[in-house]
């Protein structure tokens, strides 16, 4: 049976110290957010300081920048589904001079280290937004969002190991900044991509990124979102999120964020047990956009009942 947290428990268990480290940087605990999944400016704008001051994630993951500005695909974005979401967002931001010039400044006053997410339709254009936003004091590490077609190849960069490679070879030397490849599921064999990455330099791997999928319309049996297709995420990904974290996890030796419908400590927990140093709460956010809180008290909870002689936490240890 799945294992709930109570505020009783939370009162009557020893702490657990649930601080880890990310390629090298400490966090307080292992839960960050989904690149776009929660919008930490508008966030700002209407809690102010009571957010910073119990802000729900260790680490800040931005929405994912591109070079030049994007206005996003047509409406309708999003499709609910009985057990998570059909999302065609597009991408849509301000390009990175943009991000530079009004996002960042306010996303450095958050509490926690930043990690900006930045997606290149070419290997130039990655080149050209790592440069351009490792070479920042306030950003802490850069994803790359390697699930955008290469404009060049035509081929999905993520989807390829000669193209992550490549792209990898040409960015590493360009910041000694934490790289994090974020890898697309929409592949056979992510583990084989995963250990491409690594070899080339990768310092962290984060999956996994939304499925291809698509709603039609109730009654004239057209594709009911703006751009056709879309992405799948929530609790309907979850297990194969599990098995694909899994994977990856035992080819490599960086550490891996591992997400896809976690809204639970008891799916926390999971996935570190499945190898995952940290885990990152998506879909969740829109429904609860307190939900990182919630997780990381029940994750603590379960590892004070597991491990009740435990004050500082071997997660990885303590979880299994």
């Amino acid at each position: 049976m799945t294992e709930v947290a109570s505020i009783d428990d939370q009162r009557t268990l020893p702490p657990i110290d649930l601080t880890t480290d990310l390629a090298g940087v400490e966090l307080e605990h292992p839960i960050l957010n989904g690149s776009g999944t929660f919008d930490a400016i508008a966030a700002l704008r209407t809690f102010g300081d009571s957010l910073r001051n119990r802000f729900p994630f260790s680490a800040f993951v931005s929405k994912t920048i591109t070079l030049e500005p994007r206005g996003g695909n047509p409406p309708p974005r999003l499709w609910e589904t009985p057990a998570g979401m059909i999302n065609s967002i597009g991408l849509p931001n301000k390009g990175l001079a943009g991000f530079l010039e009004n996002d960042l400044p306010v996303l450095t006053t958050l509490p926690v280290p930043l990690i900006v997410s930045v997606a290149g339709f070419s290997h130039q254009e990655f080149a050209q937004l790592v440069e351009g936003v490792a070479s920042r004091d306030e950003v802490t590490a850069v994803e790359l969002n390697v699930s955008c077609p290469n404009v060049n190849s035509g081929c999905v960069i993520g989807s390829d190991t000669d193209e992550i490679a490549a792209l990898m070879r040409l960015l590493r030397p360009l910041t000694s900044k934490p790289l994090i490849v974020k890898l697309t599921p929409n592949v056979s064999e992510p583990q084989t991509i995963a250990t491409a990455a690594e070899r080339e330099g990768a310092d962290a791997i984060s999956l996994i990124n939304t499925f291809r999928a698509m709603a039609l319309h109730p009654d004239t049996g057209a594709p009911w979102l703006g751009a056709d297709r879309g992405g799948l995420s929530g609790p309907a990904v979850r297990a194969v999120a599990l098995e694909m974290t899994h994977q990856v996890c035992s080819r490599v030796s960086v550490p891996v964020i591992g997400m896809g419908g976690i809204e639970t400590g008891q799916d926390a927990s999971d996935f570190m047990a499945a190898g995952a140093r940290c885990i990152a709460v998506g879909t969740e956010n829109f429904r609860d956009p307190a939900a990182a809180v919630r997780i990381r008290t029940e994750l603590s909870v379960l590892l004070a009942r597991r491990r009740p002689n435990v004050k500082s936490a071997n997660l990885r240890a303590n979880i299994r």
